[in-house]
Order: C-alpha cells, then sequence, then structure tokens
C-alpha cells in the first residue's frame, strides 16, 4: 500500500504530461437540491473525455430529441456545447474550445478560465478529481465490486465526500458528495469504455479559423 501511494503522489506533477494510462471514458453527471419552499430540482447530463499524453478532451453527449440551441443575431460562444481541449506541452498548459460546426478554434486566456469554469489545474483535467485531495480522504470499509478500486470517504457536521477510486487506472470511478439530510447530493459516474478511440479530434481541426475569447464578448 504504501507503494502505491509513493508511485501516485509521484504522477500527480504537472511536469508529467502522461501520468496514467490513455482512456475513453463516459461520464455522467448528476445533481439533486432540495429548495427551502420545497421543491426538489435535479440535473442530469453526459460528458465523452478522451485522455491521450498531453491532451484532454472533453464533449457534451447531448440526448436523442434534444432541442437545437438557441441562436441570437450575431456570433455566440456556449463553452457547454463545444468541445473542450485541453493541452499540457513542456509544462505549459493551453486551454482552447472547437466549434467544429463553424470550423473555429477559440483560444481562452487564463486570466478568462474563471469565464468558462475552469481552474486552470492539468491534475484535475486529467484524472477529474485532484489526486492528492483523494489520498488526503481515509479509506473506507464500504465494500467494492471493483477489483482494484478503493473506497474513500469522509463525514463532517451532517456532510459527505466519497470516491471509489481505481488505483490502476488512476481515476474516480463514482465519486459524490451532500449532506446527510438529504437536501443536496451531487454524483458522478465514470464509465471506462473499452479500447480507444482510432481518432481523436483534436487531430482533425487542419483549415480551422483561430479566434479569441474576447472576440464573443460585446
Amino acid at each position: 500500500m504504501k507503494t502505491m501511494l509513493l508511485a501516485l503522489a509521484a504522477c500527480c506533477g504537472v511536469a508529467q504530461a502522461a501520468p496514467s494510462p490513455s482512456l475513453d471514458l463516459d461520464v455522467a453527471y448528476y445533481s439533486r437540491v432540495l429548495t427551502p419552499e420545497g421543491v426538489t430540482r435535479e440535473a442530469r447530463y453526459q460528458e465523452r473525455m478522451l485522455r491521450r499524453p498531453g491532451h484532454v478532451w472533453v464533449g457534451r453527449t447531448l440526448p436523442a430529441g434534444a432541442p437545437p440551441a438557441p441562436h441570437g443575431g450575431h456570433a455566440e460562444f456556449n463553452p457547454v456545447l463545444l468541445g473542450r481541449h485541453v493541452v499540457l506541452e513542456q509544462g505549459q498548459l493551453r486551454l482552447e474550445y472547437v466549434d467544429r460546426a463553424a470550423r473555429q478554434l477559440i483560444a481562452i486566456a487564463p486570466t478568462d478560465y474563471a469565464n468558462v469554469s475552469f481552474d486552470g489545474s492539468w491534475d484535475k483535467a486529467w484524472f477529474l478529481l485532484d489526486p492528492k485531495q483523494v489520498l488526503a480522504l481515509p479509506l473506507s470499509a464500504r465494500p467494492s465490486a471493483v477489483a482494484g478500486a478503493r473506497w474513500r470517504e469522509r463525514e463532517k457536521d451532517g456532510q459527505f465526500e466519497r470516491v471509489l477510486w481505481d488505483e490502476r487506472r488512476q481515476l474516480p470511478l463514482v465519486f459524490e458528495s451532500g449532506d446527510k439530510a438529504g437536501t443536496v447530493l451531487r454524483r458522478v459516474e465514470v464509465a471506462v469504455l473499452p479500447g480507444l478511440a482510432a481518432s481523436v479530434p483534436w487531430q482533425a481541426l487542419a483549415g480551422f479559423s483561430h479566434k479569441e475569447y474576447a472576440d464573443f464578448l460585446d
């Protein structure tokens, strides 16, 4: 166990572009909130994530029958519906969004990361959770049905955090947080897809025009 912890801790630095296996993932998000007015609000969505050495790609998976996004009278930037490409080159992180319909690459400056809900962390982009924070959670007696995956969890002041961490592939298979009263629950489930995609989106961007995030601001 000590050897595993040391190996995992050593992999977490930004300087390492491929600290764990390349994977294709389906990531399902769910949240539930009970308001003081007695209204229960639920939200769920799914994303496809590809991670390769130095690259993380995330794209929203739209269910059949989803209505088209509304369009105003000018160019719009909706990061939720565009492919997000996080790149790590020689220790430097770069973020861009890809609008394949408009054949555009939109560069995001670090000063604008907060505007697209990106915290600037390569570790969190690659692992979905910061492994250092995962390892800070105590090991749980909760049984795991997945070989090589162990639960870690913490409860304090009626709040809880739980992570089912796959120690071999170095990713969370489940992570959830909420309160014991049942008023708030956030849950993420990660499914590892068999094999790897033969082609990746960032290798098919030749001829795309380049824009800056600021170009979309009024």
